[in-house]
């Protein structure tokens, strides 16, 4: 087949969900990235357990939406896949810089960014690319893009906490011999300032665990 491939640019519309006020006595404000499968609205669910007053939450969505198998009721979400990354993740970095634009975020406060499962692969990609400046990044689960590399993450302030949150039974990472891989390449991007985490648990997000994390 005698096929050319093209591209094309044009004005698209995506939602997001925050969870909370922002207010004066917010303490931390939070950027979470959810996994695949997941809708922002129903991601959020999980952060409900932390103090309403002190803790903002925005949740971005992931663009590709598709219907669950195997009843193909419910709908769930992708974020990127190995079909043109590159692409697919400057279209994202462009929506993210929409959201923080349109947040207008204050610079003071405790600023968390969390990514679970595929949600890591944007988050990371996100930071690198823009240099965003946080106190705390929280690996939940998820394996970070390959072609990261220290130099992408030297911005970072020497007060930027690091986490790699996993359980020990992850049937993605641990039981398909990935982990090892992943704690490798995220200490030779944070150095000392990476903290890893283990848990009793699947393939889950371990509330309790990044609660007390960035309580500390």
């Amino acid at each position: 087949m005698n096929s050319t491939q093209k591209e094309i640019s044009y004005q698209t519309s995506n939602t997001y969900e925050t969870l909370n006020s922002l207010t004066d006595k917010t303490k931390n404000i939070w950027f979470v990235c959810h996994g695949m499968g997941f809708l922002s609205r129903y991601f959020l669910r999980y952060f409900e357990s932390l103090n309403k007053e002190e803790n903002f939450i925005i949740a971005p969505q992931a663009p590709s939406k598709y219907y669950l198998p195997p009843k193909m009721r419910h709908v769930g979400a992708s974020w990127l896949t190995k079909e043109n990354t590159p692409l697919e993740m400057e279209n994202i970095v462009r929506y993210f810089d929409g959201l923080f634009k349109q947040e207008n975020l204050p610079p003071q406060g405790n600023f968390i960014v969390l990514g679970f499962s595929q949600g890591v692969s944007v988050a990371l990609r996100y930071l690198a690319k823009r240099e965003i400046l946080c106190n705390q990044i929280i690996i939940h689960s998820g394996k970070i893009p390959h072609e990261l590399n220290p130099l992408d993450f030297k911005y970072l302030s020497d007060k930027t906490q690091v986490h790699l949150i996993y359980g020990n039974h992850d049937e993605y990472l641990v039981a398909k011999g990935y982990i090892e891989t992943e704690i490798s390449h995220a200490q030779s991007l944070f150095g000392e300032r990476l903290k890893i985490h283990p848990f009793d648990g699947k393939h889950e997000i371990n509330m309790n665990l990044v609660s007390k994390l960035t309580q500390e």
